[in-house]
């Protein structure tokens, strides 16, 4: 399945519809960003997390990662928690973290600014390896305006063009390098847009792709941007919004799916009781990376992390990877077979690098 998905990443052809989507079948509010500068000979570990993550409702999830890591290194772990994508992927290419769970995107842009930061391990799918190891980016609208973006009962992307849309952040693997990357695919065919290229969609104007452009700063943001009809049409994935909302009608990650804010949800969906919104798009994506800054963890505690990362215990760790008839809010939910923390190396996100080609 992953050659499959990286065939269909590299080609670029991005705009999954419901036959596409068939050969696939069978990570807020923030805390106070924190600072702290890492060396491979201290007594700390510091963990960068994206605003997807750093949100108060995920603290404990952090903290069992944490936990885990200070057992095997005996080093104390220090969480940096950010409200800008930008903040975290500096923070670990400059040494002030020693490690982050970032995007693929984000991964390969402090990759590219230290050559020292490496992926260590990504999620795995169901199956237990790398071959499913995929998570979705969506367009999605609010419910009722769905039937505006078919043609006859297929879902399409044609009316979004003059729309409000909001992406997450320009850094945002499934929140802009993925969608936006589809959208140019396919409009640019049109004589119309023959010369779209992604930096037209950063802004929005009279004379702009979209009348306006809004970034939620997270992928919960995004989702918030779009419910509060800041947005007509937002991007943003389901493992990011999966604590917060449940599947109202249809099947999962599939287009035409309806989702719907849950009646105990956390910041920021808490006054978004019960909203609805409908997916009509999606996109299959590259699983996020942890990764490593290698001039701050030296090679002994990079193999211990390693280590745990990837051991059973990770993987039964009801709080880590978390059952899906649990309430707990965890880093990777829903689990439903064999997901664990695999080694990953850099060539596995070439796919996602191909989209900038």
């Amino acid at each position: 399945m992953l050659k499959a998905l990286k065939k269909k990443l590299m080609k670029r052809s991005l705009l999954v519809s419901l036959s596409a989507l068939a050969i696939f079948a069978g990570g807020c509010s923030s805390q106070t960003e924190g600072s702290a500068t890492g060396n491979a000979n201290d007594d700390t570990l510091t963990i960068a997390w994206l605003p997807n993550e750093s949100g108060a409702d995920l603290e404990a999830a952090r903290e069992e990662i944490g936990k885990e890591l200070e057992a095997a290194t005996g080093k104390k772990v220090e969480h940096k928690t950010t409200t800008d994508y930008i903040v975290a992927i500096e923070a670990i290419a400059n040494g002030n973290a020693d490690m982050a769970f970032l995007g693929a995107q984000g991964y390969i842009e402090a990759h590219n600014k230290n050559e020292n930061v490496q992926p260590l391990v990504v999620p795995s799918g169901e199956s237990g390896t790398l071959d499913d190891a995929v998570y979705y980016s969506w367009l999605s609208v609010n419910k009722g305006d769905e039937d505006e973006y078919k043609e006859g009962d297929t879902f399409a992307i044609d009316n979004i063009d003059g729309k409000k849309f909001s992406f997450v952040s320009n850094s945002s693997t499934s929140g802009f390098k993925v969608p936006s990357t589809g959208i140019v695919d396919y409009f640019s065919k049109m004589d119309e847009f023959k010369d779209l290229k992604a930096e037209d969609l950063l802004e929005g104007g009279k004379d702009k792709f979209f009348s306006e452009v809004l970034y939620g700063g997270s992928h919960q943001g995004s989702a918030v941007n779009l419910l509060t009809g800041k947005a007509d049409v937002a991007a943003f994935c389901d493992t990011c919004v999966g604590n917060y909302v449940e599947l109202a009608d249809g099947e999962e990650n599939r287009p035409g799916a309806v989702y719907k804010v849950k009646e105990d949800a956390a910041e920021p969906f808490n006054t978004l009781t019960g909203k609805e919104f409908a997916i009509i798009s999606v996109t299959p994506v590259l699983n996020a990376p942890f990764v490593v800054n290698t001039e701050n963890v030296n090679e002994e505690d990079k193999k211990k992390i390693l280590k745990t990362l990837t051991s059973d215990a990770i993987a039964s760790n009801q709080k880590v990877f978390v059952p899906a008839e649990s309430e707990f809010s965890g880093l990777f939910s829903k689990k439903s077979g064999n997901e664990r923390l695999l080694e990953v190396e850099d060539r596995f996100f070439d796919p996602i690098r191909e989209l900038s080609k």
